[in-house]
């Protein structure tokens, strides 16, 4: 034990929730940030509303964090979402259970959430550094010490926490700083990837805009891999953009592109399918169709089927099933008319990747975490040396999951560290 401070490094989430949990434990504090202000990423989660948890069971939180989300197991069981959710109505903000157990502030600004963080900080006497970037942490037989600032000043630590973030949004401040702190400290850091990211597509009718702005609701996405085995499906909204697909099922699928490239790095796309009716099946829909089509036999097809499909996508998806759009129900093919059920339910679109990992909203890879004790984050290779939050090698979808994971992580973290070493 000493009488230095423990240093937290990075004011997002983990870092702000690291700071008041060792404050709380009676430990000195200082939190130091690169940037100007604290909380910046936090700032912007949730569309500028910040949601702030989800409130699933915990085993259904896990599921939706599927990069290495049972690891969370322990960090949840000591501060998990419904302590999240005690912590900020105690700290007075009030919460509202949204779509899909988000929870969100019912002020619906970010900026509540971030200020009572901060000023929680302040009131819990954590001395704050902000424009204040990092060199590196400063390491002494085989244990974290303090770091050292790019302008040449060194702060003593009884521990180091850091919560730096991964690479996604380097706007707010992550542009990988922790990395190379941790190799130094003899970390393996996992391969790098985007996740929560919109596709890219070099099929024709994304490069022509053909479809560009077109939102399709309550869909499902499903990407598949080379032997045609359907690696993952989610259902919910999208859109198509000038450079290929985006909105929440497009990012969650993200991680699995990105994958399957990788395992299969001769092809050049991975398959993508969208089901405009999910919930019927390939006869449901060709039955439907063709109904609509006998009520209005004397109608263009490509008319009839605007009660059912977006106009936009009618063109395209006649073409691919080489019918006529003007053709009438008097003159349908049934062949054909199958394949275009076929098409409603699979439209392929083939994918080549997905936007850069500045362009994702998390980093998937990290520190490796054989090499993290689960239960207080602190390093297995290198004393005093904590991490939490994004630089870790955990990632989930969007919807309060990779906020959960940052609060928890944090919360052991800050904890652990001021119980061990204050």
């Amino acid at each position: 034990m000493n009488n230095h401070p423990i240093v937290v490094v990075g004011a997002g989430s983990a870092g702000l929730m690291a700071s008041i949990a060792a404050s709380k434990n009676g430990a000195k504090v200082i939190l130091i940030d690169k940037g100007d202000k604290l909380g910046r990423k936090l700032g912007i989660s949730g569309g500028g509303r910040c949601n702030v948890t989800n409130a699933k069971e915990t085993d259904e939180l896990i599921k939706n964090i599927p990069g290495n989300g049972r690891y969370l197991y322990s960090a949840l069981s000591q501060f998990g979402n419904t302590d999240i959710i005690h912590f900020f109505e105690s700290l007075g903000i009030k919460l509202k259970e949204e779509d899909n157990g988000r929870m969100f502030p019912i002020s619906d600004k970010a900026k509540t959430v971030v200020d009572t963080l901060v000023n929680q900080v302040k009131a819990q006497g954590v001395t704050i550094m902000t424009n204040s970037p990092v060199a590196k942490v400063l390491y002494n037989n085989g244990a974290a010490c303090g770091v050292l600032l790019k302008n040449g000043q060194s702060i003593a630590a009884s521990a180091v926490i850091v919560a730096v973030g991964g690479k996604s949004v380097p706007k707010t401040g992550s542009t990988g700083d922790g990395y190379p702190w941790a190799i130094e400290a003899g970390h393996t850091i996992t391969d790098l990837f985007p996740t929560e990211v919109p596709l890219t597509s070099q099929e024709p009718f994304i490069i022509d805009r053909q479809l560009q702005g077109l939102s399709l609701r309550d869909v499902t996405l499903s990407i598949w891999n080379e032997k045609e085995k359907k690696l993952i499906s989610h259902e919910g909204d999208m859109i198509f953009t000038h450079f290929g697909l985006s909105g929440p099922i497009a990012l969650r699928c993200s991680q699995f592109v990105v994958k399957q490239l990788k395992k299969n790095p001769a092809s050049s796309h991975v398959l993508a399918t969208i089901d405009l009716f999910p919930q019927q099946t390939i006869q449901d829909v060709f039955d439907l169709t063709y109904e609509l089509a006998g009520n209005e036999p004397k109608k263009a097809m490509k008319n009839v089927l605007k009660a059912v499909v977006p106009d936009r996508l009618l063109p395209l998806i006649f073409t691919m099933a080489n019918i006529e759009d003007d053709i009438t129900y008097d003159h349908i093919n049934k062949q054909k008319w199958q394949q275009l059920a076929i098409l409603l339910k699979a439209l392929p679109v083939n994918v080549n990747g997905t936007l850069s990992i500045e362009d994702a909203f998390v980093t998937g890879g990290g520190v490796h975490l054989k090499e993290i004790e689960p239960k207080t984050m602190e390093s297995k290779l290198t004393e005093r040396l904590f991490f939490c939050g994004e630089i870790l090698d955990i990632h989930g979808y969007t919807g309060g999951y990779n906020i959960t994971a940052a609060f928890s992580t944090g919360h052991a973290a800050g904890t652990s560290a001021a119980q061990l070493y204050s």
